[in-house]
């Protein structure tokens, strides 16, 4: 028997979540904000350092507009910047696969060291 489908726009409710939306749910998003952010940030502050080098030493592309869109630039690199820094040093990354929590876990909780490894001479 030929089932009907949803109108567009609609979810099937016969189906699953996983069904009507295919790779759903596979991987848990882990986005380090802060790194990115910083990394980001440092990068468009460089590149506007570079595409300002041309007006301020070079005396190419010496028009208002364009040094204005350099610091534009500079501005958006430094804002990317100081949020992950923020967003770093706050502590605002939820606790993942990336992060060592089990290491921190042995660190607070027993304190000893792991047994050192003998090798032993055949």
């Amino acid at each position: 028997a030929c089932r009907r489908r949803a109108p567009l726009g609609r979810p099937d409710p016969a189906r699953s979540e996983r069904q009507q939306h295919p790779g759903v749910g596979d991987m848990p998003c882990e986005c380090q904000w802060g790194l990115s952010s910083l990394f980001i940030g440092a990068f468009v502050i460089l590149a506007a350092g570079v595409f300002t080098f041309f007006p301020a030493f070079l005396g190419l592309f010496d028009y208002p507009w364009y040094i204005s869109l350099c610091w534009l630039w500079f501005g958006i690199g430094v804002f990317f910047f100081v949020v992950g820094c923020l967003y770093e040093t706050i502590g605002l990354q939820p606790a993942g696969r990336w992060h060592n929590a089990k290491a921190r876990e042995a660190e607070e909780g027993e304190g000893a060291a792991p047994t050192p490894y003998v090798m032993i001479n055949a």
